[in-house]
């Protein structure tokens, strides 16, 4: 992952799409942020058990919101903010923008690649007629690839424009344009018109298991999902210039607020929807990030209180390998079987979870308490990375 940091002196003149500012101390919050989210990923993907799990760890069931819908935007959100300063510093030591776009297309391969591989795991029953094609990881390459190309080819008034026109344009396809067999504003998970895209182009036999006729990271939906990205690339803006830390704070809060209402507002015309990545989803979950960001910024960068946030930190600095390396390992305990003395089919962490936990809490306790675990196990990891210096960049 690219250093982040924060310009505390005088930009030089400029013509690139983004302010070449001169990269001196690390935003250490920011890593903090990315970790914060990671763990929740972690967290919210891994309970003891899914019949038993507390309702704000779960996924609305359709329309609406929980704290769970806040965790993959914020991660496309920090794309942004990172996106931002990983350009800002290399166009200002002199990077060409066809360069910095042949290294964005190339980690976003690199990231549709492993959510494939995440995907087919674990090889031995690959089969690609009914392999899943999207996925968190998939959604996060192709979001990256498009913003990246926006950032690199466009001005400021540009990108700006171009997330406009992909939340309203959205907005406009999804309400107006008429699905065969349902009509036009059917926002139901099989009738709305971005799944009947991905049946389209995709098939059913590509799309999320659990569901066959939709997906939540399908690939019309991808397109807001891309705003959302840009409006973290707007926020790694005002926090390089070169106003002061309360400035930039106060500021981080204003624009959160700002998000929210519209949010709120657009909520009613079309709904707040994390499965098809609504436009008043993007904004609502983009102010929300921006408290939380400013939050973290006020508390770690400007006031140094950092000791507290190093679990997080190590988990923002490999965020990718975390997540990847911890869903090939929740894979695996649900692989390895064996069967008891009843004839029934135990797997390796339904054992865990049935003796280190439910043997003595209750069901849904025990379901988080496996979770939490699950957690500090994969921060041990990371730690052992992070003193080796091992960094897992894409």
């Amino acid at each position: 992952m690219s250093n982040v940091s924060i310009a505390e002196r005088p930009a030089p003149p400029a013509t690139d799409p983004v302010t070449a500012l001169p990269l001196s101390t690390r935003l250490v919050s920011l890593d903090v942020f990315r970790g914060v989210t990671v763990a929740g990923m972690l967290l919210v993907n891994n309970p003891g058990t899914w019949s038993h799990i507390y309702d704000p760890l779960q996924h609305a069931k359709w329309h609406g919101w929980t704290p769970t819908d806040l965790i993959f935007p914020f991660f496309l959100f920090i794309v942004g903010v990172s996106l931002s300063f990983s350009f800002a510093g290399q166009l200002a030591r002199g990077a060409s923008r066809g360069s910095l776009f042949a290294k964005a297309a190339k980690r976003s391969a690199i990231l549709f690649l492993l959510g494939l591989i995440l995907a087919a795991f674990p090889f031995y029953d690959l089969n690609l007629s009914t392999l899943r094609i999207p996925g968190v990881l998939q959604r996060i390459g192709l979001a990256f690839f498009l913003a990246a190309a926006v950032v690199l080819f466009t001005s400021l008034r540009g990108q700006m424009v171009t997330a406009a026109v992909l939340l309203l344009g959205y907005w406009a396809a999804m309400m107006l344009v008429s699905v065969p067999g349902f009509g036009a504003g059917d926002l139901r998970p099989e009738a709305n018109l971005a799944a009947y895209l991905d049946r389209a182009i995709l098939g059913t036999n590509h799309l999320w298991k659990s569901a066959k006729t939709w997906d939540p990271e399908g690939l019309f939906s991808t397109l807001p999902a891309v705003a959302t990205v840009l409006l973290g690339v707007f926020t790694g803006r005002w926090i390089r210039s070169e106003r002061s830390a309360a400035e930039r704070t106060v500021g981080l809060f204003i624009a959160g607020n700002v998000g929210l209402v519209l949010g709120l507002v657009w909520h009613a015309v079309f709904p707040i929807n994390k499965n098809i990545w609504t436009s008043s989803y993007v904004i609502f979950t983009a102010g929300m990030a921006l408290h939380f960001l400013a939050l973290c910024y006020w508390i770690v960068d400007v006031q140094g209180y950092r000791r507290w946030a190093h679990p997080f930190y190590v988990f923002g600095v490999n965020a990718i390998a975390a997540f990847f390396l911890s869903g090939i390992m929740a894979r695996i305990l649900n692989l390895v079987k064996w069967t008891g003395p009843g004839g029934d089919t135990v797997t390796l962490k339904g054992r865990l979870y049935q003796t280190l936990f439910a043997s003595w809490l209750t069901p849904i306790n025990a379901s988080l308490a496996f979770a939490l675990v699950f957690v500090a196990f994969w921060v041990a990891i990371m730690e052992i990375f992070h003193r080796k210096r091992i960094y897992v960049k894409v």
